[in-house]
């Protein structure tokens, strides 16, 4: 039976095991069937998944209408919605309105259960406060319209720790798995996050599927002998050992998984209906640490992403850059990172025009005009 947890501010329990509807399936021509949509988001449902998380961005906004599809005929009942401002799209702040309006539409409803300020980093932050957006999140509240309020992260420790300490948040959502535990908001932003009362979802535990599809033979082998030593049951797969990581951190109240098939909603309510998907023992922990190790290992580029290679003139993000392509090599070129860098760069390595100026400022001495190159050449673009 699935496993459940309690949120400090909602009434009822929530499924431990929430489903991101990111990554739908599609067809050669890249569009999502709705129907197949509906289909698998109401198997979660009702498999045991009371928790259903979309984004206004999520496949150009067909996302938001599949989820308002599958929440009808009493669905709407047995799950909550959890929906995203694009903080990053907002020019003024009207757009806080016109934004949220268009959200409701493509749901078909007039209130979002859970709502969340999307992707905060400095600058979205920076238009947090700008555009007043939480004394709007107080209006929308007040008015009916959300009933609980929080945000997703993608800064670092000290921005986590300045949000969350800025408005009366009910809940968070971090990236966390045991490969990026000292990464964004760390183990010690999840720690502060539960020391203030905000509860935290997880979201990326593993890591867009990184740490489960074709597994570099370095740590299957890691894997492999640790079940021939008898130290671990042989049928745990990858996808239960990085689950088992995050819900065993104090202060997770929900783990997000983007499920794109009815094999993968299986599999997964599977783990997450297991007594001790919470428990992990000091023996596995040190398994899990020589993975981790392995993966960083793999690494190609030592990037430490102390910025001082910005502000680039074609605004490329170049840390960014070089950190999808280090997870692209090290992950064996897992099509999830090219898909990310896709959706989430806004400028591309193929926009550089090899001034050189990065590299007269990089500390490490990389050459970034070949490594934007190689980055171009790898994903297109």
């Amino acid at each position: 039976m699935m496993q459940y947890r309690k949120f400090n501010t909602l009434e009822k329990e929530t499924s431990l095991l929430g489903m991101g509807v990111m990554r739908l399936p599609m067809d050669e021509q890249g569009r999502v069937n709705n129907q197949e949509g509906v289909d698998l988001i109401r198997h979660a449902i009702d498999s045991g998944i009371n928790y259903i998380d979309t984004g206004f961005t999520y496949h150009g906004g067909m996302s938001e209408r599949i989820v308002g599809m599958a929440m009808k005929d009493g669905y709407s009942e047995k799950a909550m919605v959890a929906d995203k401002m694009p903080i990053w799209l907002c020019k003024e702040a009207s757009d806080l309105d016109r934004y949220f309006e268009k959200q409701l539409k493509r749901l078909d409803m007039d209130c979002i259960d859970m709502y969340l300020i999307h992707n905060i980093i400095p600058p979205n932050w920076k238009k947090v406060q700008k555009f007043n957006a939480l004394d709007w999140l107080d209006a929308k509240k007040a008015a009916g319209q959300i009933k609980h309020v929080g945000f997703s992260f993608h800064g670092d420790l000290a921005l986590f720790k300045e949000v969350i300490d800025a408005y009366s948040w009910e809940f968070c959502q971090i990236q966390l798995n045991y490969v990026d535990r000292d990464e964004q908001a760390t183990l010690e932003g999840l720690e502060y996050a539960r020391q203030k009362g905000v509860d935290v979802i997880v979201m990326e535990p593993l890591k867009g599927g990184r740490l489960t599809d074709k597994v570099p033979e370095s740590v299957k082998a890691i894997w492999d002998r640790a079940a021939e030593a008898g130290a671990v049951p042989a049928d745990r797969s990858p996808a239960e050992w990085a689950f088992k990581w995050v819900c065993a951190q104090k202060g997770v109240s929900l783990v997000l998984s983007g499920m794109n098939s009815m094999e993968q909603i299986d599999n997964n309510v599977a783990i997450f209906s297991k007594e001790d998907i919470a428990e992990i023992r000091d023996g596995e922990l040190a398994i899990i640490d020589e993975v981790t190790a392995e993966y960083k290992a793999k690494v190609k580029y030592g990037c430490t992403g102390c910025e001082y290679c910005t502000p680039c003139p074609q605004k490329l993000d170049i840390p960014s850059i070089i950190d999808y392509l280090n997870v692209w090599y090290a992950y064996d070129k897992n099509p999830s990172t090219k898909f990310e860098y896709e959706t989430w760069m806004t400028a591309h390595a193929s926009d550089c025009v090899a001034c050189g100026q990065c590299e007269e400022k990089c500390p490490q001495g990389l050459k970034i005009t070949d490594i934007m190159k190689d980055a171009a050449e790898q994903f297109g673009k």
